[in-house]
C-alpha cells in the first residue's frame, strides 16, 4: 500500500513541479495610451500598436463593408480573393493582421485572447464611424472566427451581421482527455517549443497550388510555438461558450472534409446555438469543402453564396430563410449548385436526405 501512494503521489506531483519550469508566454501589451485611428494602409489601436490595414474595393461609395479577421498563423492577405471578388460585387472588404501575425510587432508570440477581442471592436468602431451610414458586415475565418463569436457576445455592436467560415470552436470540452494534458504539460514545459504540424497529414484544402504559394509567404507562419497553440486553445474555449446567447443574423460555412476543426466539435457548436434568432441564421455544408473554403478550388462558389447573402440583407433587412431551421448542403457538379436541406441531427450524425 505505502509504495502505491508513494507512486499515485509522485504521479499527482510531478505535474505541479514541472509547472514551475515555465509558464505560457504573453507579448506584454504597451502601457502608453493613443488615440485609435483608422488609416489606409494601419490602423492605430487605444495602445498605440499598429495594425497594418488592405482592403479592396471602393472606400469612397461601397454597397456594403465587409471587416475580416484571419485565421491562425495568417495574416490580412489571405483574403485577397474574397476581397477581389466580393469588390466586383459591390462590396469592399477590408482586413487586418492580427497582433502577433503577419507584419505586426511581435510576430510568432501570443498577444492575449482579450487584447484581440478588444483590437477587433476597436476597428468595427472606428470604420462605423468612418462609414455611418453603410451596411457593416462582419467575417472570421477559422481562428477569426472565434474572435467574431467572442466580440459579438461581449459587446452591443452595430453592425448587419456575421459570417462565420469554419469557425474555430474546438474547446477542451469536446477534446479527448488525453489532448487536454498534453497541451497543459506542454505549455507548461516547454512554451517556446515550435511545431511544424509535420507527419499529421493533414490536408487543409484541396487547392494544392494554393497551399505552395502559403508556403513560400515569408508573413505565413509556419512554425508554431506551443504556448500559441494553448491561447488558441483558451479562445476557443470562450468562443464555444458563447453559443447559447448567439442570435447575430449569421452566415455559418463549413466543409464536411475539414480537417482542421473536425465535425464532432462543430455539431456540439451547432447544436448548441438557441432557438432565438433561428430565421436569421443560414448553415450550409460544402460537400467537396475543406478547413480553407473561401479558397479551395470551388471557392468561387463559396464567396458567390456570402455575396448573395449579404445582398439579400441590404434588400430586405434580414435572412428570412424557410430553411433556416436546417443545414443546407451544397454539391458542385460540374460547376452546377445541387442544394438539399436536412436537420442539423442529421448532419451531425452523418446522414444524407
Amino acid at each position: 500500500m505505502s509504495h502505491r501512494f508513494h507512486y499515485l503521489c509522485i504521479i499527482l506531483l510531478v505535474p505541479a513541479l514541472l509547472s514551475g519550469c515555465a509558464r505560457p508566454y504573453i507579448y506584454p501589451v504597451a502601457t502608453v495610451k493613443a488615440a485609435a485611428q483608422l488609416n489606409e494602409n494601419y490602423a492605430v489601436m487605444d495602445d498605440g500598436y499598429r495594425l497594418p490595414v488592405r482592403h479592396w474595393g471602393s472606400l469612397v461609395d461601397p454597397q456594403a463593408i465587409v471587416l475580416a479577421i484571419h485565421g491562425l498563423n495568417d495574416y490580412g492577405n489571405g483574403f485577397e480573393s474574397t476581397g477581389s471578388y466580393l469588390a466586383r460585387k459591390g462590396i469592399t472588404l477590408i482586413s487586418y493582421d492580427q497582433r502577433g501575425f503577419g507584419e505586426t510587432i511581435g510576430h510568432g508570440y501570443w498577444h492575449g485572447s482579450q487584447r484581440m477581442i478588444d483590437d477587433s471592436r476597436t476597428m468595427l468602431r472606428l470604420l462605423r464611424e468612418q462609414f455611418p451610414d453603410k451596411a457593416l458586415f462582419l467575417l472570421g475565418e477559422s481562428m477569426g472566427g472565434a474572435i467574431v463569436l467572442t466580440t459579438l457576445s461581449y459587446t452591443e455592436t452595430d453592425i448587419s451581421g456575421s459570417i462565420l467560415i469554419a469557425p474555430a470552436i474546438w474547446s477542451r470540452q469536446t477534446m479527448p482527455w488525453y489532448q487536454r494534458l498534453l497541451l497543459w504539460l506542454a505549455a507548461h514545459t516547454v512554451p517556446a517549443k515550435q511545431l511544424t504540424g509535420e507527419g499529421l497529414d493533414l490536408m487543409p484544402s484541396d487547392n494544392i497550388e494554393m497551399l505552395r504559394a502559403l508556403g513560400k509567404d515569408p508573413l505565413v507562419i509556419k512554425e508554431t510555438r506551443v504556448d500559441v497553440l494553448y491561447g488558441v486553445t483558451n479562445l476557443m474555449d470562450v468562443a464555444a461558450s458563447t453559443s447559447p446567447d448567439f442570435t447575430q443574423t449569421s452566415l455559418i460555412l463549413y466543409g464536411k472534409h475539414d480537417q482542421i476543426v473536425p465535425r464532432k466539435p462543430t455539431c456540439a457548436w451547432l447544436n448548441g446555438l438557441p432557438e432565438q434568432g433561428l430565421k436569421d441564421r443560414k448553415i450550409i455544408i460544402y460537400e467537396n469543402g475543406y478547413h480553407m473554403l473561401n479558397r479551395d478550388l470551388q471557392a468561387e462558389q463559396v464567396l458567390d453564396d456570402i455575396a448573395i447573402w449579404i445582398h439579400t440583407i441590404l434588400r430586405d433587412g434580414n435572412v428570412d430563410d424557410q430553411n433556416s431551421a436546417h443545414v443546407q448542403t451544397a454539391r458542385y457538379d460540374q460547376g452546377k449548385k445541387v442544394n438539399t436541406t436536412l436537420s442539423t441531427s442529421d448532419f451531425c450524425q452523418g446522414r444524407r436526405q
